[in-house]
């Protein structure tokens, strides 16, 4: 396993496999392999389904489809019982994050989301994602975790997506209705025809089928995230991932991730501002791959909102040396420019964050 850091996401069949509550049945294995990934110096996020699953025998209804407002409402009651399930698994904190397609979309939200899993994950926690289904409308729904847990990889800046349901991967065919269908090991573009090979979900419950797991992959492959769909009702398979081996569908990343997402700093976002730093805070930004910290910051140019792209200039050369997302608006960089870090709050009267720019949100220009 070369991952750094991965999204696992978890679908209902697995957290919830008699449909009538949460259930240890495929969790423990599960639970097991993401301990181990954290005891090798592994960051591992959960997006797990199964709120609506958990909570359905504890709200009365009466159709095999659930109405919105009844789905929400078992997703409501179910949620507690989902994470507190979860939590029995681990000696480590658990975090639950419950997020919509319009918190991934705005900028604001989006780098709160972002800032909030590093923290988590420094602090060995464990985030646990799910979509917020108790408020999210038609128009606000990410519609699927598959696909969610793709975003999640993106905002999280993972290198690795686990897609585990109960099915083994991709078939040439359809299973469930061919006996001759044969696994397909290995994925090195997402095609129509791919997609062709993708039936829908039997499971009234879910809300995914193979296409959105096919979907999920291709976000994620686009950005450098390798991608498996696996099945998670299968403990051997946990034990094949920690010898290195594939036991579902590999889905090849187009490039690394690190190298996307740096590609994607230095030539798709535009720049709204510049930060001129000063000698110790370019050396260490150039040499010792170091956050930008606000005791570096001699000034800053032009008008930018928190979560803008900018350019880190040298005060000496006045050359561009590295870009990046900064965590604080201009206005409140010139507040707080050539302050300490601890000294932030004492000044703005809030602290979002000890750094300026990340250094995972920065990408060097020159050396």
């Amino acid at each position: 396993m070369k991952f750094k850091r991965a999204v696992i996401k978890i679908g209902s069949a697995l957290v919830a496999p008699d449909k009538n509550g949460c259930s240890g049945k495929h969790l423990l294995s599960i639970a097991r392999f993401i301990t181990q990934c954290q005891q090798a110096g592994k960051e591992i996020i959960i997006v797990s389904s199964g709120s609506v699953a958990a909570g359905r025998q504890l709200i009365r209804h009466g159709s095999p489809v659930p109405s919105i407002p009844t789905k929400q409402a078992m997703a409501a009651v179910g949620q507690m019982q989902m994470m507190a399930n979860w939590q029995r698994f681990f000696d480590v904190p658990c975090a639950q994050l419950l997020i919509t397609h319009g918190d991934l979309k705005d900028r604001q939200r989006y780098i709160n989301i972002k800032n909030t899993i590093r923290i988590l994950l420094e602090n060995g926690s464990i985030p646990i994602v799910n979509e917020n289904d108790t408020v999210a409308t038609e128009e606000l729904k990410v519609g699927d975790n598959d696909n969610l847990a793709a975003l999640v990889a993106l905002v999280s800046e993972a290198d690795a997506l686990f897609i585990l349901s109960d099915v083994d991967g991709v078939f040439d065919k359809d299973p469930r209705t061919n006996s001759d269908a044969t696994l397909i090991p290995q994925i090195d573009e997402i095609t129509p025809a791919i997609y062709a090979m993708a039936g829908s979900t039997n499971n009234h419950i879910a809300t995914g089928g193979m296409k959105t797991k096919i979907q999920a992959a291709e976000k994620a492959v686009e950005n450098g995230i390798e991608t498996y769909i696996i099945n998670g009702s299968n403990s051997e398979n946990f034990d094949q991932l920690l010898k290195g081996l594939n036991p579902g569908t590999w889905f090849l990343a187009k490039h690394g991730a690190t190298r996307a997402r740096k590609h994607w700093l230095k030539h798709t976002l535009k720049s709204s501002g510049q930060i001129v730093l000063d000698t110790g805070a370019v050396d260490a930004v150039l040499n010792k791959g170091a956050s930008l910290l606000a005791s570096g910051v001699i000034n800053c140019r032009g008008q930018f909102a928190n979560g803008d792209s900018i350019d880190l200039i040298d005060h000496q050369s006045e050359q561009v040396i590295a870009k990046g997302i900064c965590q604080y608006s201009a206005q409140e960089l010139v507040q707080i420019k050539g302050v300490n870090s601890e000294k932030i709050t004492d000044v703005l009267g809030y602290c979002p964050s000890k750094v300026v720019v990340h250094r995972d949100d920065l990408v060097v220009l020159s050396t």
